[in-house]
């Protein structure tokens, strides 16, 4: 009795998971995909999503990565603090989290009066909306990774001479390069899919600061098929990455196994 209850509760759960995806294969054609891919909607809208995404992953890693080490590497309560913080906007409502940007960025917000101008609907803004809610993901990620090193090899590194940096460049980084390649992978996908505080912070204008999904839901209003041709082409990205990620994994594994040089 209890394997069937189990077994209906996972085939239910599958089929709210997989019902939708199956929908908006099955309801999309191939000619209805061309079409919508031909609108000249799409164009822009992919371009922007894919310019912000990478500046945004690019910032979440050049930053993020040494924030992650230093809340691995530390401990008390300010570090604790800190660490709350970050993992913050993962539970704030987007369109709280573009409320926010918008009284620290905007032209009366904290940081906008003291520049005497606005960040707001520009695509820098896209790009800083992206970042707040992304990079929890892969500082979250990069903290476990540099977390579950085996602190004895730092600690020869450092006996044998290697300087902090170095030790950080040459044991600690390659050691942890699975997590933190799977924290940027989640990154990047949690910004090529961000809405609400993109729409609140940045606006929805074609060309500027309209990804592709502010272009979805342009699209629902005038032609339903641009909808389904660009969601097919965010779902195709992020099946895309899983495939990459899970294939690199193992190879990522093997190469943390090996003794570094």
């Amino acid at each position: 009795m209890t394997r069937r209850l189990a077994l209906l509760g996972a085939a239910l759960l599958l089929l709210i998971l997989a019902l939708p995806l199956a929908a908006l294969l099955l309801r999309s054609g191939p000619a209805a995909i061309a079409s919508g891919l031909a609108h000249p909607l799409v164009g822009p809208a992919l371009r922007v999503s894919v310019v912000t995404s990478a500046a945004s992953l690019g910032i979440i890693v050049l930053t993020g990565t040494p924030l992650a080490w230093l809340l691995a590497r530390g401990s008390g309560r300010i570090l604790a603090a800190l660490e709350a913080l970050v993992q913050l906007p993962i539970v704030v409502p987007p369109a709280v989290a573009g409320v926010a940007m918008l009284l620290a960025f905007g032209r009366r917000g904290l940081l906008g009066a003291a520049l005497g101008g606005s960040l707001a609907f520009t695509p820098l803004a896209v790009v800083l909306a992206q970042v707040f809610v992304s990079a929890p993901f892969y500082v979250q990620a990069g903290a476990i990774a540099f977390r579950d090193l085996d602190p004895r090899l730092l600690v020869v590194a450092r006996s044998l001479g290697a300087s902090p940096a170095r030790t950080f460049f040459r044991v600690a980084l390659p050691l942890s390069a699975p997590g933190l390649a799977g924290g940027a992978a989640m990154a990047w996908a949690r910004a090529l899919g961000e809405f609400g505080a993109t729409l609140m912070f940045a606006g929805n204008l074609p060309g500027r600061t309209q990804t592709l999904p502010l272009a979805i839901y342009a699209a629902l209003e005038d032609d339903v098929r641009v909808a389904q041709a660009l969601s097919l082409v965010l779902v195709a990205a992020a099946a895309a990455l899983l495939v990459v990620v899970r294939r690199a994994a193992p190879a990522l594994t093997r190469a943390r196994s090996r003794p570094w040089p």
